[in-house]
């Protein structure tokens, strides 16, 4: 008889410090149900898993750290054996939904592979929270992920996806490292025509977050956002 494989719970994570709330009881209770973990980074895993009051020790818990070369394929199958062995395996990101704009995703395409099967657990997703508050198109859009550092690939890049926004009627969205916000904005405000629609959407999830659709032109005139090391999503339409 063949063996029971175990099975692959994405087990979504708060995406602000003080968002233990914007998890449903539901995904605490699959939590609640695993002992091992894949994650990004365990420390801040044991903190949010402890926040949550799971019945066991964090001791005797297991928790596999995603190497920053995530192109590893050997180990990342060795991280996910578990699973051929019968045992359930929780994947974690360290902020939001795993394998949305995150290194989770190969773990998701090894366990396919594999015929394992691979249970969602829904839960806050800054990128689509930005897009609802947005009022920009939501029947079509595109995720870019991280654009260039470099300032004149950056502009060119724009430039295409204000190309992509007319082209195809829809949403373009993307992310930043926090300390670039700045530089987003003000290459933003020099290569995209004045009359084109930008949305910033910063800390969401906590208290203070918010979500901002102006023109450029207004944009310029009122003053970008003070955004420097926050979590953002930026959207043009």
């Amino acid at each position: 008889m063949a063996k029971h494989k175990g099975r692959l719970f994405l087990v979504p994570s708060p995406i602000a410090d003080d968002g233990l709330v914007s998890i449903s009881p539901e995904a605490i209770r699959i939590l609640h149900s695993l002992d091992y973990f894949i994650v990004e980074r365990a420390r801040t895993s044991r903190r949010y898993i402890s926040a949550t009051q799971h019945p066991r020790s964090i001791g005797e818990m297991v928790f596999e750290e995603m190497p920053e070369e995530v192109k590893d394929l050997v180990l990342l199958e060795k991280q996910l054996q578990p699973l051929l062995e019968g045992r359930d395996i929780g994947i974690l990101s360290e902020a939001g939904l795993p394998a949305i704009a995150d290194p989770g995703s190969r773990y998701v395409a090894i366990a396919q592979q594999m015929g394992i099967q691979v249970i969602p657990i829904s839960g806050p997703s800054s990128i689509i929270m930005a897009l609802m508050a947005s009022g920009m198109e939501g029947q079509r859009f595109a995720f870019h992920g991280y654009l260039s550092a470099k300032k004149d690939e950056l502009g060119k890049q724009l430039k295409d996806l204000e190309r992509r926004a007319d082209r195809d009627d829809a949403t373009q969205i993307w992310i930043e490292t926090p300390y670039r916000n700045r530089q987003m904005m003000e290459i933003a405000g020099v290569n995209l025509d004045g009359h084109r629609m930008f949305g910033i959407a910063a800390n969401l999830g906590s208290e203070n977050g918010f979500v901002r659709t102006r023109r450029i032109v207004e944009w310029k005139k009122e003053g970008w956002p003070e955004i420097h090391k926050i979590p953002a999503v930026f959207l043009m339409k």
